[in-house]
């Protein structure tokens, strides 16, 4: 059934990294990093010297279909959490989310938890990428940003 009542609106998965939390949080919070571990394949490129340090902060960012999108960082502790909603360039985000969370488990070794939350998107035309965003694809996001995070 493809009922909105049977569709998760918010879709979290977890994993940890045989890495310290300090070197994953460098590959998330700097946007032209982002394309290199993306499980989706949405993001094109970000431009250098974007790294977020701060709620209110703003990043662009290409998508892979040529579109510009603005991301505004809604929650931000360094090393430990970022999270932001993508928009089109000069307007309001539609209501989607994606949050990065990091938990210290120990030396080389840290919790990631990689959320998409687009339960305030009233946006109909988003609403079926936002359905086909699965915990798989956020997964792969998290896959590949422990290959390059747990490189010596």
């Amino acid at each position: 059934m493809t009922d909105d009542v049977d569709v998760p609106r918010i879709v979290t998965v977890h994993r940890e990294i045989a890495a310290d939390a300090a070197r994953i949080f460098e590959l998330i919070a700097d946007p032209a990093q982002q394309p290199r571990w993306d499980g989706n394949d949405n993001l094109a490129t970000a431009p250098a010297g974007q790294r977020v340090r701060a709620v209110g902060e703003v990043f662009t960012m290409q998508l892979t279909m040529g579109q510009i999108r603005e991301n505004h960082v809604v929650e931000f502790e360094e090393g430990r959490r970022i999270a932001w909603r993508p928009s089109e360039p000069g307007h309001e985000p539609p209501g989607h989310l994606w949050r990065w969370e990091l938990e210290l488990l120990g030396p080389g070794r840290t919790r990631v938890t990689h959320t998409y939350d687009w339960t305030l998107l009233t946006d109909e035309k988003r609403q079926v990428r936002a359905r086909a965003t699965t915990a798989d694809k956020l997964l792969g996001s998290v896959d590949r940003l422990a290959e390059l995070s747990e490189k010596h």
